[in-house]
């Protein structure tokens, strides 16, 4: 294989070591169906792939900061001598101005002092899957056992607390979490100390036939059903959109008042970065087709949502991430994003949102296009948080610090009512 030449290409790669194998069994984890793609029992990254990977990534990617991205799955199943190869292969590939560094999402039931070391040791960030307080997690994060993992994760967790790594917590938002918002946020701020947060809805999106079966879970062993973005119903896990919009504005309420330049809560940051004409991540962004990932043996998909059959863009050992990023198939992706309906163009809101994730566009519509199922939450999310966000972008605009909207006298002055702290909290 001939490499392109180095040269700025906008794209990212999440890489699975060990494909969508995992020691746990979430139940609304549609990843684990995709053990199916491949008539494979072990599922794991060789270092000869891994090898090509790492040339093969580092060669497309621009001089500067450079950021790997490994999930799965879970990926520390693929062990630590992996993660230390990895490590070497990046100096060895790596140009001169180039800096290499690693992000790893992970469930944490398998980090250990050792793992945490290495994370420190190397500045891997790290994300823990983590949806709230024990009774809110267990509902759905078990073990192969039928367990709550809650206790497991959060020994994860503090090993890597105490290890000082740099990491961010990722909750799912869910049946069981969608009305306990601020309940989660407060978990997660007071009792683990996190400053970084994400908060993703779960849509289990499937055909009306295969509900039932989907409702047992995607581990291949009990459904043996392909999670597909297809269908228009939802599983009982999903979140409804109302409720996920009153979750995240529950959560907003809460950090206007007091967290804002302390704690940093992904869909707050990307909505502010909105109002400035920037998308910091792809579900709200004008276009997407940029974002793909690549399985254990070097076949990259269109994106870590559409790992199916049709979307396979090719395989490392044959072709380099230049050719890969900037092929039909990727150009064709593309349009799913930019494909919106008549009710996205006359929205308010479509610049903080273009249209949400197109996996998540299946509500069919009476001129024969797909709507988003989350948009009603959007749209409450949005038009409970914009006057504040508008208040904090004119503070950036004027050199001044976003955190005066914490100011009630200073967000009164740009017309928006912030209550006292003390008034917040007994509400």
């Amino acid at each position: 294989m001939t490499l392109s030449p180095a040269r700025p290409i906008p794209f990212s790669v999440v890489a699975k070591p060990t494909g969508a194998a995992c020691n746990l069994d979430c139940q609304y984890c549609f990843f684990l169906s995709k053990e199916l793609l491949y008539d494979q029992k072990r599922q794991s990254m060789s270092e000869e792939t891994l090898e090509t990977y790492v040339k093969n990534f580092l060669a497309a990617s621009p001089d500067g900061d450079v950021t790997m991205l490994w999930q799965g799955g879970e990926p520390t199943l693929r062990g630590l001598p992996f993660f230390e190869r990895l490590i070497e292969l990046c100096e060895k590939y790596r140009r001169p101005a180039q800096v290499v560094h690693h992000a790893v999402q992970t469930n944490g039931t398998l980090i250990t002092g050792q793992w945490a070391r290495f994370f420190k040791d190397n500045d891997v960030l790290v994300g823990i899957s983590i949806d709230g307080p024990k009774e809110l997690h267990d509902a759905y994060r078990l073990n192969r056992g039928g367990h709550g993992t809650h206790s497991m994760v959060i020994r994860g967790w503090e090993q890597l607390r105490n290890a000082e790594v740099d990491t961010n917590i990722l909750c799912t938002v869910h049946a069981a979490n969608e009305d306990h918002g601020l309940e989660v946020y407060r978990y997660f701020r007071d009792e683990l100390g996190a400053q970084y947060m994400q908060f993703i809805p779960i849509v289990e999106r499937v055909p009306r036939e295969h509900l039932r079966q989907a409702e047992l879970g995607w581990r291949s062993g009990s459904s043996a059903l392909l999670y597909r973005q297809d269908g228009d119903c939802v599983t009982s896990r999903s979140t409804t959109p109302s409720s996920y919009g009153r979750f995240l504005s529950d959560i907003f309420d809460e950090w206007i008042v007091r967290d804002v330049g302390q704690v940093f809560v992904q869909d707050f940051d990307s909505s502010l970065s909105a109002l400035f004409g920037s998308a910091s991540v792809c579900v709200h962004a004008p276009s997407c087709g940029a974002n793909m990932a690549m399985e254990f043996n070097g076949d990259v998909y269109a994106c870590d949502h559409w790992v199916e059959p049709e979307w396979l863009v090719g395989n490392i050992d044959s072709q380099d991430f230049a050719t890969l990023a900037t092929s039909e198939k990727m150009r064709a992706f593309d349009t799913k994003k930019q494909d919106l309906d008549d009710e996205c163009w006359s929205c308010p809101f479509l610049r903080l949102c273009w249209g949400g994730c197109p996996k998540d566009r299946f509500i069919a519509q009476d001129n024969g296009s797909d709507h988003n199922y989350l948009c009603e939450g959007y749209k409450t999310f949005y038009a409970h948080a914009l006057p504040a966000l508008h208040a904090m972008a004119f503070l950036i605009s004027r050199g001044r610090s976003a955190q005066e909207i914490m100011n009630p006298l200073v967000a009164q002055s740009l017309g928006v009512h912030i209550p006292p702290k003390e008034e917040h909290r007994a509400h």
